[in-house]
């Protein structure tokens, strides 16, 4: 597969990063405190200015608005005959977001930040539940534009759209005050490295599934 290679060498340093992200806020947290001032408190300065917009934008990763937009996507390419997308589409939101994610928020039981939250939260802060899911769920459908849109421009523009929901949902919850930006963090790298790890393996069964279709 073209650029095989390129995908899991930036997954695997993707997944390093989560791993690093990891051993660090578990043992020795103290360290990353210093990350997460420099980051935060730049954002905390644009109280109460921005705070209508991150309030709309934190909205596009919250459960039940993103289990819309999956289940319509789903639909989608399922209507399409898409079913290796979907089935790829599906097993990142499924098992990185719906089932992974709460496992480790419970394994390293981080709290999240003293300052007044501007949103109710009520699990645990590591990693961010909207990071890994806005980075699993819209990072999938930028790798998937190519398929079903052909126009570069068009693509191109759509995928950078989609770059900035996720930046943006990322950057709402720092502000808003519910996670650090090392749960950020730790969130996109965790599905960064899921999306580059399996996306070759994607491609792979989407060819020899069009391949066997074409043979009957």
């Amino acid at each position: 597969m073209k650029n095989k290679l390129y995908y899991q060498f930036a997954g695997s340093c993707s997944l390093l990063l989560f791993a690093f992200l990891s051993y660090v806020m578990k043992f020795y947290p103290s360290w990353i405190q210093p990350f997460d001032t420099f980051l935060a408190e730049p954002l905390y300065q644009l109280r109460p200015t921005l705070s209508g917009f991150f309030l709309w934008i934190t909205q596009f990763a919250n459960p039940i608005p993103l289990v819309i937009l999956f289940l319509a996507v789903l639909v989608i390419l399922l209507y399409g005959k898409q079913y290796t997308e979907a089935i790829w589409l599906s097993g990142g939101v499924i098992l990185v977001a719906g089932i992974l994610n709460p496992v480790l928020k419970l394994f390293f039981l981080r709290e999240r930040p003293t300052l007044e939250h501007l949103v109710t939260e009520h699990s645990f802060s590591f990693p961010s539940g909207h990071a890994v899911a806005s980075m699993v769920f819209y990072g999938s459908l930028i790798l998937l534009l190519p398929i079903f849109v052909e126009n570069k421009q068009l693509r191109w523009f759509l995928q950078g759209l989609l770059g900035l929901i996720i930046l943006s949902i990322g950057m709402s919850r720092i502000y808003l005050g519910v996670h650090y930006p090392s749960d950020i963090l730790g969130g996109y790298a965790l599905s960064l490295s899921w999306l580059l790890l399996t996306f070759p393996l994607y491609q792979e069964q989407r060819f020899i599934w069009r391949f066997k279709n074409k043979q009957y």
